[in-house]
């Protein structure tokens, strides 16, 4: 299968599509970072770097299958109060719309949070698919039931063009621990206790050390697993372009590394990330977990 890639960002989908057996003949991305880091990754693929609102659809190579991941940012809870800027990002969805409407694939995978679902026109953007002739089907599904040792639960609409709604078995694969991810000699560390350490952070410690022992990770930023930490036996909860979790063992404790962000994504060993933590998990937190985009891709390819 002939794929292309919107929104890119740093390749999830792309590995994904490429572990399922895709070939990616092209992928897009408006921030440089990002096209340069799939880039590296993805070299046998075609890039374009440019606002895809903006874009001649014609340049992009034919396709059986359209990836795209549109900006989240504007749907996610976790923006914070609603702001102008957040129209803009939701309308990247429309780009999708543009790009089937020029090539009309067989399939189109469309990634992003939930809420999307929520947005007050995602029954628009449902009937302009609808109106190309695409039967869709919507499912939040959790990348760690595709064996990623991440919770993180995504609305993935398929979108055919079939007459009714593509049906697909995805069978759960088992849960994988976040300490296969974690290096405990990797890391500046630094004591548990120490001058302007924030009480809410010594509480979330304190609760996490009753439940779990010496070791587990715990949100150091935001909420998320409540005030307890999180057991290290479990899948890490959702990753963000922020580090905002800690690993703590003992009397000592450091935020999750960007390398182990890989990992904990399910992107390959060796996938080639920047050496700037800040940018690396900027491109983490925005990605697609490859194993799961790989399950899902091969479910399609077998309902087809």
């Amino acid at each position: 299968m002939r794929a292309i890639d919107l929104f890119a960002g740093a390749g999830g989908f792309s590995t994904g599509a490429s572990m399922a057996g895709c070939r990616v003949l092209w992928a897009a991305n408006h921030w440089p970072v990002a096209v340069k880091w799939h880039a590296a990754n993805h070299p046998e693929t075609e890039h374009a770097c440019q606002d895809l609102q903006q874009a001649d659809f014609r340049a992009a190579p034919a396709h059986d299958i359209l990836l795209a991941s549109p900006a989240c940012q504007g749907h996610s809870p976790a923006r914070g109060k609603d702001r102008p800027h957040h129209d803009a990002q939701r309308a990247t969805a429309w780009a999708v719309v543009s790009c089937a409407e020029v090539h009309r694939p067989p399939v189109v995978v469309v990634e992003n949070v939930p809420a999307f679902a929520a947005w007050v026109l995602y029954p628009a953007w449902c009937a302009a698919m609808h109106a190309l002739g695409y039967a869709l089907a919507p499912m939040i599904l959790d990348a760690a039931d595709a064996g990623v040792p991440q919770q993180r639960r995504r609305l993935f609409v398929v979108a055919t063009r079939s007459r009714h709604p593509i049906e697909l078995q995805l069978p759960r694969r088992e849960h994988q621990p976040a300490a296969a991810a974690i290096d405990f000699s990797a890391g500046r560390w630094s004591p548990i206790e120490r001058p302007g350490r924030s009480a809410r952070t010594l509480a979330r410690i304190a609760a996490g050390r009753r439940s779990f022992g010496a070791r587990f990770v715990a949100p150091y930023y935001g909420s998320g697993s409540g005030e307890t930490g999180r057991s290290l036996g479990r899948p890490i909860g959702t990753l963000t372009t922020r580090a905002r979790w800690a690993v703590v063992d003992g009397e000592r404790m450091r935020m999750v590394l960007a390398t182990e962000g890989r990992e904990l994504m399910g992107l390959p060993a060796g996938y080639l990330l920047p050496a700037n933590e800040a940018t690396a998990w900027h491109l983490i937190g925005q990605a697609v977990c490859p194993p799961q985009a790989a399950q899902l891709i091969d479910a399609i390819r077998r309902a087809a």
